[in-house]
C-alpha cells in the first residue's frame, strides 16, 4: 500500500497488511501538532507489486492523478519480505528473491515516482534539503552495516538479509549523488527492531514507538543528512 497526503506529507508505510484505519492510528501517535490538519486527507493507492514496472507505473499515475501539480515531498521504499537462511540453506533464488524486494524495486519505484518529486523540489520556496521540500527514504536495516557486522558483532548470519540491506544502503549513496542536483535528499533509515507479523512480537519497539521516532528523524533532516546510510 501506499499512504499520502494530499498536500506537503507522505506519512511513514506500515507493511502490506496495513489499512487505511491503521495508518490513521500510526500517523495520530508521535505526530507533530501541525499534521494534525492533514489527517482528515489520507488517501490510499491500491496495491503495487514492487517487482512489476507496469503495477508500479501504474501507481505514481494513480498518485498524480490525486496530487495534480503539487508533487510529491516524501516517497519511502517500504517493501519486505520474511525469511533466513545461512551457509548451509542458502539458494541462487533465495538471494535474487531478496535482492529483487531490498535492493531492486527501490531503484525502480524511485524512478516512476521521480517526476513528482522533482516537481515538488522545484515548487518548494524553502531552502536546502530536507522532508519538507522532497526526500527518498529507504528503509535498511543496522543489518546492513558492514562497519557493524564483523567478527563477534555479526551475529545474524543471513546472507540473503544482510547482503541485500547492504545493496540498498549503497544505491542510497547512488541516488544521493544523482538526485542531489534536484534538491532531492536521499537516505536510509534503520526503524528499529519492531513487533510486527513479520518480526514477531518479541522485538524491541512497538509500532507506535518506531513509527514516533522515524517522524522525528524525518523532520530533522537536512542537507548533512543526504546519502546517510
Amino acid at each position: 500500500f501506499f499512504f499520502f497526503f494530499k498536500g506537503d506529507f507522505f506519512p511513514p508505510l506500515k507493511r502490506k497488511q496495513a489499512t487505511l484505519s491503521l495508518a490513521a492510528r500510526l500517523v495520530k501517535h508521535g505526530r507533530p501538532p501541525v499534521m494534525d490538519v492533514y489527517l482528515n486527507t489520507l488517501q490510499t493507492v491500491n496495491y503495487i507489486d514492487t517487482g512489476s514496472e507496469q503495477s508500479t507505473s501504474s501507481a505514481s499515475e494513480q498518485v498524480q492523478s490525486i496530487l495534480g501539480n503539487s508533487g510529491l515531498n516524501c516517497l519511502i521504499n517500504n517493501a519486505a519480505i520474511g525469511f533466513s537462511t545461512n551457509i548451509s540453506t542458502v539458494t541462487p533464488e533465495a538471494m535474487m528473491t531478496m535482492f529483487q524486494v531490498y535492493t531492486v524495486a527501490p531503484l525502480f519505484v524511485t524512478k516512476a515516482f521521480l517526476p513528482l518529486l522533482q516537481t515538488a523540489a522545484a515548487k518548494s520556496g524553502d531552502p536546502g534539503m530536507g522532508f519538507h521540500r522532497a526526500a527518498v527514504i529507504n528503509m535498511s536495516s543496522v543489518l546492513g552495516s558492514i562497519t557493524l557486522n564483523c567478527r563477534d558483532t555479526a551475529k545474524f548470519r543471513s546472507y540473503v538479509y544482510c547482503t541485500s540491506k547492504a545493496a540498498l544502503n549503497m544505491l542510497t549513496r547512488c541516488l544521493a549523488a544523482d538526485l542531489e542536483p534536484s534538491k532531492i535528499l536521499c537516505m536510509s533509515l534503520h526503524p528499529g527492531w519492531v513487533r510486527t507479523d513479520m518480526e514477531g512480537p518479541h522485538a524491541d519497539l512497538t509500532v507506535e514507538q518506531s513509527v514516533s521516532g522515524i517522524l522525528s528523524v524525518l523532520f530533522g533532516l537536512s542537507e548533512r543528512d543526504n546519502g546517510s546510510p
